[in-house]
């Protein structure tokens, strides 16, 4: 059960807003662009506008900490300034119909970006939700780095673009109602698509999208409409496509009827990034039922069939001669022990003060999404089409162009709604393979990875360390020093081109592309006198990805076991210790809205136990209460196939996230952050053997479970009178992946030193072959239906 409630913000002055926060600007001026068209089509420019940080108000105690760097510029900044200089040719257009149309240039892949940008232009041009129409649009390399969604930036890098645009056309609208009407434009409404007059007058938004269409292109300024006027953003607004979603009419890659387009599947190699040197049986499978085609290509052998059953038949039929893979031989403790060797030294040396030394690891998750890796192509001579959920698809559309040999401008790359991502959909390799498919076979394909693809040979989050030491002294914190050592992250493609075209903006901006993003996104929330946070990562040819929320769920677990452990060397409850040493009355407010939400403190049985987790980031504060059931009963309970163990049984979650657009879908993005939380600290891992990871399934990858899914979870909503949006999409992970350590941790009695924390228990499952690469087609599917 879900609840969610708003709570009031703290009462604090502009300069006490702390981290992120940004102080009310009135009604300020922005420029936009009428753009030459028979129609009404508008366009904007983005306006800087200033960042207000304040000093600490913290407990005397606290040793206040020297400013970091997301503190004065963060990674919502650096993309919302690579993205800056391409906003004006972001457009609305008022159609003939009266309806007004958006080609959102981002991916919607379950976010509920679509509904919250319909609700932005509703909302400035007084229309109806449903009387907005937001597509996806297709690949336009004239954006720059403004066709890419990542790191929690959509809403935040487009929602004053779009407002600018849509109250230029509102504007453009009135002025020629007001000289049909023959009316002071002062004395007219507008609603629902219909501007009325004084007398009763009347004209639809149809009987003026060409009178308040431009000759030529032209810069006006235009005010933004009053937050206090505001009734639809701010009211909790069900997605626009649930019922498609929930009926099954929602349509994703593989929904999608292209002509020609048949099901292909790409026999892989059993170690990850292996090649194939021979095929033994090439012609005997291109003769099997139902088989077009068979070819070698770069990752493997495709297949191609009239159905998908029959063209996995195919794989599982074929022998192939494998090339070693990128990580031959390597295995968890191989990797581990490499990474443990590149972790950088602490700046304070032991013995300053009181010594506190702490070590975690992290190992390998999958960044697998309930949509496998999908993506149809159609490549001819002279052209190239694909569709897939692409986040990056100017990219996807250089690299495909690549593969196939053509210029990129004839590739058009169709950005579909996918069904999550995670971080998956930064990288666009089916669409690649799609279109060296197509090539090899002359024919149109659509291309699915399996679950299996997914899990062994897909994109996975790094096995990784953090190291923390902290200096005391009495009821001081003298020094706070973090090193977190990855397998390294890949950011290109994806965050990495846009980081990189802000990065001379950026403090520390000669920093390498991992380090960079690092740290523009960490903050020690906490006034613990001298603090350090330094990354270092170790290329080992593994294929990862910025999985939802990069870094900061790894690096908020140890953080906040380690607060855990500093209170108890001081004698202090951890909650009374949290609240004395953050830094502002922002992350304050925040943490007593949770404790007193999640009755921090009550009686709890023994093997149960309550904990907390705090966390900043995207412009936004967070915290998070969790309760823990570790008792035998629950640990041991048996559910038929299934992994349990440890259940959270309660979890209370409290975010300001600055002024948010659609209440019910931060609700879901927290809900759902949660949720990858529960899997990340408690059951989803991946164990790597001899070069390959054993999972190949979610039947043995153990994400969240309904059994495993907290029976109760409390949202609160802070209200925040910030003039702006920060950052939802993975703000639910890193205080929940806290909260539940540290309630582990209390619960049993034992600080756990890796995660999630059934790793090496083992295998609770038999690991499905390596050849075949992938289990056989389904034949009993009906007996599972409804």
């Amino acid at each position: 059960m879900a609840n969610h409630r708003f709570a009031p913000p703290p009462t604090r002055t502009p300069k006490e807003l702390g981290t992120g926060r940004r102080a009310p600007v009135g009604r300020r001026k922005f420029l936009g662009y009428l753009i030459a068209a028979p129609t009404l089509v508008v366009a904007a420019e983005f306006t800087r506008q200033q960042v207000f940080d304040g000093p600490s108000t913290a407990w005397a105690a606290a040793t206040p900490s020297g400013p970091q760097t997301p503190e004065v510029y963060d990674l919502l900044d650096a993309l919302r300034d690579s993205m800056r200089p391409t906003a004006n040719l972001i457009r609305i257009e008022v159609n003939r119909d009266g309806t007004v149309s958006f080609a959102l240039p981002r991916s919607d892949n379950g976010q509920g970006i679509i509904t919250s940008t319909q609700m932005i232009i509703a909302e400035e041009m007084g229309l109806e939700v449903d009387q907005v129409k937001v597509t996806l649009a297709d690949a336009r390399p004239e954006l720059l780095f403004n066709q890419l969604t990542g790191g929690s930036s959509t809403t935040f890098t487009t929602y004053t673009p779009i407002r600018v645009a849509a109250a230029l056309a509102q504007m453009r609208l009135l002025d020629a109602a007001s000289q049909l009407l023959q009316q002071d434009v002062r004395t007219l409404t507008s609603r629902g698509g219909l501007i009325t007059d004084a007398t009763g007058g009347s004209v639809p938004f149809s009987a003026l999208t060409e009178r308040a269409a431009s000759a030529v292109d032209r810069q006006v300024e235009v005010a933004l409409k009053p937050r206090e006027d505001f009734t639809i953003i701010g009211k909790p607004r069900n997605k626009t496509d649930a019922r498609d979603i929930v009926t099954g009419r929602k349509c994703f890659a593989t929904d999608l009827q292209i002509p020609d387009a048949l099901p292909t599947v790409i026999c892989r190699a059993p170690d990850l990034n292996g090649t194939p040197d021979d095929v033994e049986n090439i012609d005997e499978v291109r003769n099997m039922p139902g088989i077009t085609d068979v070819e070698v290509v770069s990752t493997g052998v495709a297949v191609r069939a009239k159905t998908f059953g029959q063209a996995i038949d195919g794989v599982r039929a074929l022998r192939v001669q494998w090339n070693d893979g990128t990580v031959h031989g390597e295995d968890d403790e191989s990797v581990l022990a490499t990474v443990r060797a590149a972790e950088l030294p602490l700046a304070v040396p032991a013995g300053v003060g009181e010594t506190i030394d702490c070590a975690f690891t992290f190992y390998f998750a999958s960044s697998s999404s309930l949509e496998t890796n999908s993506a149809i192509a159609d490549v001819r001579d002279d052209r190239a089409e694909i569709w897939g959920a692409m986040k990056n698809p100017i990219a996807a559309q250089a690299d495909v162009a690549k593969a196939v040999g053509l210029p990129q401008s004839a590739v058009t790359v169709h950005v579909t709604e996918g069904g999550g991502s995670f971080g998956r959909k930064l990288f666009y390799d089916a669409a690649v393979e799609a279109a060296e498919c197509s090539k090899a076979f002359g024919k149109p394909v659509k291309l699915m990875w399996t679950r299996a693809d997914d899990s062994r040979q897909g994109r996975v989050h790094p096995l990784s360390t953090s190291r923390i030491r902290a200096q005391i002294s009495g009821d001081t914190v003298l020094s706070y020093e973090q090193r977190h050592t990855s397998v390294a992250t890949q950011v290109n493609p994806g965050l990495g081109e846009a980081v990189t075209a802000a990065a001379v903006k950026a403090p520390l901006g000669n920093l390498t592309l991992s380090e960079s993003i690092f740290e523009l996104t960490q903050v020690t929330p906490y006034d613990f006198g001298v603090s350090t946070r330094l990354l270092n990562e170790v290329d080992m040819r593994f294929n990862t990805t910025s999985m939802r929320n990069i870094y900061s769920p790894n690096v908020a677990t140890a953080r906040e076991l380690m607060v855990d452990r500093i209170a108890a060397r001081m004698g202090k409850d951890p909650y009374e210790f949290r609240r004395a040493f953050l830094k502002n009355d922002r992350m304050r407010g925040v943490l007593d809205a949770v404790a007193e939400e999640g009755r921090w403190g009550r009686s709890m049985k023994a093997g149960t136990a309550q904990g907390m987790g705090f966390h900043t980031e995207y412009k936004g504060v967070s915290a998070a209460l969790v309760e823990i059931d570790t008792r035998p009963a629950t640990v041991n309970r048996k559910i038929r196939e299934a992994v349990t163990g440890p259940r959270v049984t309660r979890v209370t979650f409290a975010v300001d996230i600055g002024l948010v657009i659609n209440p019910r879908g931060l609700e879901a993005q927290i809900m759902g952050g949660i949720n990858d939380a529960i899997a990340l600290i408690l059951t989803s891992s991946l164990h790597l053997t001899d070069g390959h990871f054993v999972e190949a399934s979610w039947d043995n990858y153990f994400y969240t479970r309904q059994w495993n899914t907290p029976p109760e979870i409390n949202i609160i909503i802070v209200d925040s009178d910030a003039d702006e949006p920060g950052g939802a999409g993975e703000f639910g992970l890193a205080a929940t992946c806290g909260a539940i350590a540290t309630a582990y941790a209390r619960a049993t009695g034992k600080v756990p030193e890796y995660f999630p924390i059934n790793h090496k228990d083992p295998f609770p499952f038999e690991p499905k072959p390596l050849v075949p690469p992938i289990p056989e087609s389904p034949t009993d599917g009906l007996r599972y239906t409804y």
